[in-house]
């Protein structure tokens, strides 16, 4: 757990000099969900998306399956929901998928996508 640690205070001191790097924001995601904190990777995605544009969807499916094992199943068909859009406009149309079925598994309502 120590690797973790030391890796999570580098991303985190890179992004006190630059927070809105999408580099950076991604990598610390990776670094907390690898250290068991699932709450800060969903974080971390929230940041990166607000500051980047998420051009495959990718982001938003990761975000999505977090929260949804966060047990916020409303927020995380939001953020698939938010994913199936970009998905397209770039046509990752795979992704697209990969974020429709996110939805069903978790009941789809109230998502129009």
């Amino acid at each position: 757990m120590e690797g973790f640690g030391n890796k999570i205070e580098y991303f985190e001191r890179m992004l006190a000099d630059n927070p809105e790097n999408p580099t950076g924001l991604l990598a610390l995601a990776n670094e907390y969900r690898n250290a068991g904190r699932p709450d800060d990777e969903a974080v971390a995605l929230e940041r990166y998306l607000s500051a980047n544009p998420d051009d495959e969807g990718n982001a938003y499916l990761r975000l999505g399956d977090v929260l949804a094992g966060l047990g916020r199943e409303d927020d995380a068909r939001e953020a698939y929901g938010k994913g199936i859009p970009q998905a397209e406009k770039y046509g990752h149309s795979g992704m697209a998928e990969d974020l429709r079925l996110a939805i069903a598994r978790l009941g789809g309502r109230g998502v129009q996508a």
